[in-house]
């Protein structure tokens, strides 16, 4: 069972349409409800050989700094746990090993599930690499084992609804595709920190329309009547989020625009792709970072 030649795979952004806190569990872990896309907008995850029992990493990128190059990746963290629940850790007889190599597009520790994503990236390519053939369910054990965004990272690109504490995800039918636009500010937001200055902890999950949202104007209609209820703290850990959720309101063709996740990335959602595009373009050269990308529909 080892990796017979190299392959990659995208690790596209998560973003948080909406992201209720329903409450927090006695062991300090919140409760929550969102609807997740996942824009064309990806970190890059390869996979190549290496000898039994070496698993190694190296980070490549415009975000490399972000990321570390040890065993604090998520990443590489991802493919240790998938070796080890099969039996193949670097400890074990007949080990496995694989080096990877991440080049990193995402904002790290932005809101949109950066490591997250890179995790379930890896989780999916070395379980097809290595002839495992874990089903769905039991990634996701081994994911949210990571981080609570890795389950529904593991769905990617399909939009997903994530619940508890990120082991209850399920398929949510009825999600047009959009036209995205990200942007961030490069202020650092905490999620400890945004979580710690929470004031409200007592949200309520968001009722999915039994026919879905099947069009631009009913889903914009139906997330304007929920929130990001991470957005208030982020803003105060963050100031710069305001300016920017103003910034991306100001570009043509913008419907929405709302944090994603703990931030400090923000998303707007247009009517076009051009549009989406040409705004990204324009608050690139106001000296952000921004990408626009087409989410999956359902």
């Amino acid at each position: 069972m080892s990796v017979p030649s190299h392959a990659s795979a995208l690790a596209p952004a998560k973003v948080n349409l909406h992201l209720h806190v329903l409450g927090r569990r006695a062991d300090g872990l919140h409760l929550l409800d969102s609807l997740t896309v996942f824009p064309a907008v990806a970190d890059v995850v390869t996979a190549r050989p290496a000898p039994p029992g070496v698993f190694t990493i190296a980070v490549s990128g415009p975000f490399a700094a972000g990321a570390p190059s040890d065993a604090r990746n998520l990443a590489l963290r991802a493919a240790l746990a998938l070796a080890d629940a099969v039996g193949r850790g670097p400890g074990a007889a007949e080990p496995l090993g694989v080096a990877l190599i991440l080049e990193k597009h995402l904002p790290a520790a932005g809101g949109v599930g950066g490591g997250s994503a890179d995790a379930a990236a890896v989780l999916g390519l070395l379980n097809r690499l290595w002839s495992l053939d874990l089903p769905l369910p039991r990634l996701s054990e081994i994911g949210l084992s990571l981080g609570a965004d890795v389950p529904v990272c593991l769905r990617a690109p399909a939009p997903a609804w994530m619940g508890g504490v990120g082991e209850d995800v399920r398929p949510v039918a009825g999600v047009p595709p959009l036209a995205m636009l990200l942007a961030n500010p490069g202020t650092p937001t905490p999620t400890p920190e945004v979580f710690a200055r929470l004031r409200h902890r007592d949200g309520a999950p968001a009722a999915w329309p039994a026919q879905g949202c099947a069009t631009l104007d009913a889903l914009v209609s139906w997330l304007r009547a929920t929130s990001n209820m991470l957005e208030p703290p982020a803003r105060e850990v963050a100031p710069p989020v305001a300016d920017l959720l103003a910034a991306i309101a100001a570009q043509p063709g913008c419907r929405l625009s709302r944090m994603s996740g703990s931030g400090a990335t923000c998303y707007g959602l247009f009517e076009t792709m051009p549009e989406a595009e040409a705004g990204a373009q324009a608050l690139r050269r106001a000296g952000l970072w921004a990408a626009a990308g087409r989410s999956a529909g359902a």
